[in-house]
């Protein structure tokens, strides 16, 4: 009886340390799944202009073009986080570094969309804890992940122990 008792501490002291970050997490997980259906949190892609890759502007011009909206968040090659190219859009996304701003490119006309703001890339941090710096993302999701292992042996162990107990005892 040690034993199960010492599990079922173990079990409830691990939950009740975790459980907020795995809450969050979970949360944020359903979250990031459906962040193509709502635009409040990805904006829509943009379709782009049809054409031959012999058609596809530079990438300078693709980066004056997003400038030229005057997005404070968007002012230099400094300021941009990534360049997503949807080839069969035909569309660059330019995404900030700051403010998580996106403006789509069409990558044959230089026709823009935005800026627009990309909730997805914040609760993506928060998701996977890096919004902590490297000591959220680095140790406490592996941590949590951890005791989230430990919390389902444990939680079987408390399930099958009591069940395990009684036909022990019958057998005797």
């Amino acid at each position: 009886m040690r034993l199960f008792r010492a599990v079922w501490t173990l079990h409830r002291w691990i939950g009740l340390a975790v459980g907020l970050v795995l809450l969050a997490s979970a949360g944020t997980g359903l979250l990031l799944l459906r962040k193509k259906e709502h635009a409040w949190l990805q904006p829509p892609a943009m379709r782009g202009a049809d054409g031959p890759p012999e058609a596809l502007r530079p990438l300078a011009e693709v980066y004056a073009a997003a400038f030229a909206l005057g997005a404070p968040e968007l002012r230099s090659e400094a300021d941009i986080a990534r360049v997503d190219f949807r080839p069969h859009e035909r569309v660059h996304k330019v995404v900030s570094k700051r403010g998580d701003v996106e403006v789509q490119v069409c990558a044959i006309t230089l026709r823009t969309s935005g800026p627009a703001i990309r909730r997805s890339d914040w609760i993506e941090r928060l998701h996977d804890g890096s919004w902590l710096g490297s000591v959220g993302h680095d140790a406490l999701m592996p941590a949590a992940a951890v005791a989230l292992a430990v919390l389902a042996v444990s939680g079987y162990v408390m399930w099958g122990w009591p069940a395990w107990q009684r036909r022990r005892r019958r057998q005797s």
